[in-house]
């Protein structure tokens, strides 16, 4: 089975989907706003202002010199317009101003003349048209804060407070619908591991409720189930070694003159039944998290090898620097022991190497052997418990097919990580990775 691709979190698809359909909305909406209402406003504003110029220009040059200061003053009283009579064009000047360039092109729509916006600076920003009139040069200006309104900015500002407002409401749709779903998924990894997960609260919306509580009865149910099955496997290992230790008996005391093979036959397989028995009473215990102790791995690895060693079984490794961690001590001997085992068992009588790098953020131990290996497609199926690559049934050759499952048991439960990687010329990696 191929990893698991990196996929994109409900949440961020949530929040993603929501907040770029409110942004089209706003924009859709702008757009139109723009289009219908303010470009119209704005059209009929500058018209009006171009006659208003276009006007005045004309009545200065028919008034009698003598009251020419006056219409002056009433314009820019009432209209805050300067006219001036002007004897040399203005400097061109580059504008970017969308409402300077409409009132260009309503002045040319009346005057039939090409019209551009003048600029000086004097105590603030004058805008200026120069209109032709009879053989006049007429220059009628405003300030800049006669236009009163700053639509880019408006615009610019509304934009960014809906973007704004927009994300923040993604954000909350968002969590409120991918909250829940994130406790309902690590509850269900807590019932994976075998473990009780907290009760969810069941409040919400009615479906998330529903579905919380539904979880809650099933989470209770599956407990019940794992702890019937636990006392019932409990009880018959402990019946069946009742007989089992009256059989033991009964070959203790079988006649001097029996056949010694029967004999030892009939104690290897009583002890073989009594461990299997254990095994498969180990196995069905719920397991819990075990509470972390602080240990040098230096020393129970030592162990280990000398365990191996005291059954004729050499392992080479090379004690390192301590490395003391806390970690839970019976769980890691139990993974370890069943990896040695295995690796005894399947290396094909070549050396087994027992390494680990004892990390700051992680542990690794590796466990290589030098046996035939374990084709790809069967890499998950060998921690399936009762499966065994080998078809047999003889614990000589395959063993009970339990020691990979408990380990990943363990492993899970613990917070670890066990891989079995294919090694380069043959043989098997198996790699557990603790973070203490």
């Amino acid at each position: 089975m191929s990893p698991r691709q990196k996929r994109p979190t409900l949440f961020r698809s949530t929040a993603v989907t929501v907040a770029s359909a409110l942004i089209i909305l706003q924009l859709v909406m702008f757009g139109a706003s723009a289009y219908y209402i303010m470009l119209p406003m704005a059209k009929r504003s500058v018209d009006d202002l171009a006659a208003l110029m276009v006007l005045s220009a004309q009545t200065w040059v028919e008034l009698p010199p003598q009251t020419r200061p006056d219409f002056e003053l009433e314009l820019a009283r009432n209209h805050n317009l300067w006219l001036i009579e002007s004897s040399t064009p203005l400097p061109d000047y580059d504008h970017h101003i969308p409402y300077l360039s409409l009132l260009e092109q309503a002045l040319e729509a009346r005057t039939g003349m090409e019209t551009r916006t003048k600029v000086t600076e004097w105590e603030k920003t004058w805008f200026w048209v120069e209109i032709h009139s009879g053989d006049k040069l007429i220059s009628i200006g405003f300030p800049q804060d006669r236009l009163g309104m700053q639509s880019p900015m408006a615009l610019l500002l509304m934009m960014a407070a809906t973007i704004i407002l927009t994300l923040i409401t993604a954000v909350i749709l968002a969590r409120r619908i991918t909250r829940p779903l994130q406790n309902l998924a690590e509850a269900a990894r807590h019932v994976g591991l075998g473990n009780t997960p907290d009760t969810l609260a069941e409040e919400g919306v009615e479906e998330l409720a529903e579905l919380a509580h539904t979880f809650n009865n099933m989470a209770q149910q599956v407990q019940a189930l794992l702890a019937n099955r636990t006392t019932l496997l409990a009880g018959i290992s402990h019946d069946l070694r009742t007989p089992l230790a009256r059989m033991r008996l009964a070959v203790e005391m079988l006649p001097v003159d029996a056949d010694p093979k029967i004999i030892t036959r009939l104690k290897n397989d009583v002890e073989e039944m009594n461990r299997l028995i254990g095994e498969f009473l180990a196995f069905s215990r719920g397991l819990e998290r075990e509470t972390p102790q602080s240990i040098d791995l230096n020393l129970l690895l030592q162990e280990l090898v000398d365990n191996a060693a005291a059954e004729g079984v050499l392992i080479q490794w090379q004690p390192r620097a301590d490395c003391v961690r806390s970690v839970g001590q019976m769980a890691l001997r139990r993974i370890l022991g069943n990896l040695l085992s295995n690796a005894i068992r399947y290396g094909a009588g070549k050396a087994v190497e027992l390494l680990y790098e004892c990390g700051e953020s992680e542990i690794v131990i590796r466990v290589l052997d030098g046996g035939p290996g374990i084709p790809q497609e069967e890499i998950e199926n060998v921690f399936r418990p009762f499966y065994r690559i080998e078809s047999s049934r003889s614990t000589v050759t395959g063993g009970s097919g339990l020691g990979l499952a408990i380990a990943k048991q363990l492993a899970d439960v613990n917070g670890w990580k066990i891989e079995l990687l294919p090694r380069t010329g043959g043989g098997v990696e198996a790699r557990l990775t603790i973070q203490p």
